[in-house]
């Protein structure tokens, strides 16, 4: 009785009209150990995954950030022990390639055209491509998608292919060595990213919105200007930003068009520095640290309307 009770109790019989009892197992279970040895191994994976990914940042992080330390720290050793002493701790600093920056050199001017420049081309660049973008959007012509499209080819082109013959039409209108004709060759370079990044503000933001101002005594011009610049602030700052730098940092248009000692950029005047006999390496690291400081100015207070600024114009367009 005990063994038919037990085997009853693992096995059961379930019979159907016209078929033969079906037997059904018990489900075998799965050992404790082997539960947790599949947990703690997807614990690992996902572990070593972090790691890895950790390791990867702090790679590349290194990687850019290292020259960029290197240089500023060179800036201020001794020239006697530029490269004798390769510590990446120097103390205590030694500023004489700076004194000797502004002393012998027009480093004073030719950051001032650099200000301009860009400062110039943040200006232009907001005022023209904010109208471009935004007649493009909301007036009604044929080929304004390709308006914009054929802006953006434009861009496409590496400087060097477009500054060669931009060099001999400024020649021809008297506009080589002239600060001038420097600001309409970075315009050339930044309006139409601009253009494009605005575009994609205006076009997904509601009419509506300009109609009801309008309803309430606005003209098109005070909507656009009281309504649709604040709202697409954003992208205006993105703009703003890559305009700087696509300025500040330009090499190619300023050593193609400017001449005069008096009218360079920082990037060319830095650039005549190394010359064929006089390698002046701490003026060198010393006004390329001071180039780059206003970029990690603006990297630190304005990284986040920048990532907002291309996202919400990645998304929008």
């Amino acid at each position: 009785m005990t063994g038919n009770a037990e085997r009853s109790s693992t096995v059961s019989d379930t019979r159907f009209p016209g078929q033969g009892p079906i037997r059904h197992q018990p489900s075998p279970q799965r050992p404790e150990g082997a539960a947790r040895e599949g947990q703690s191994r997807k614990l690992f994976k996902k572990t070593a995954a972090k790691i890895g990914l950790y390791a990867a940042v702090i790679a590349i992080c290194v990687y850019s950030f290292f020259p960029i330390y290197w240089m500023m720290i060179s800036s201020v050793r001794p020239m006697e022990r530029l490269f004798l002493d390769s510590s990446l701790v120097f103390w205590p600093p030694d500023f004489a390639s700076y004194t000797s920056l502004f002393q012998q050199t027009n480093y004073l001017v030719n950051f001032m055209n650099s200000v301009l420049m860009a400062v110039g081309t943040i200006v232009v660049s907001l005022v023209l491509s904010a109208f471009i973008a935004y007649g493009a959007t909301r007036l009604r012509f044929r080929g304004k998608t390709t308006l914009v499209a054929s802006m953006l080819f434009a861009y496409m082109f590496p400087p060097l292919m477009l500054a060669i013959p931009m060099a001999a039409a400024f020649r021809w209108a008297g506009l080589t060595d002239s600060l001038w004709g420097l600001l309409i060759a970075h315009l050339a370079i930044s309006l139409p990213l601009a253009v494009w990044l605005l575009w994609g503000f205006f076009k997904a933001m509601p009419f509506d919105l300009e109609e009801a101002a309008m309803v309430d005594g606005c003209s098109q011009f005070e909507a656009f200007v009281k309504v649709v610049l604040p709202l697409s602030a954003p992208g205006l700052i993105t703009v703003g930003i890559f305009s700087f730098l696509l300025s500040w940092a330009d090499y190619v248009f300023a050593l193609i068009l400017i001449m005069s000692d008096q009218q360079k950029t920082l990037p060319v005047a830095l650039a005549s520095l190394l010359g064929a006999h006089d390698l002046r390496w701490g003026e060198v690291l010393a006004g390329a640290s001071l180039i780059a400081l206003p970029l990690f100015v603006i990297f630190i207070f304005c990284y986040r309307y920048f990532v907002a600024g291309l996202s919400a114009g990645a998304l929008k367009g």
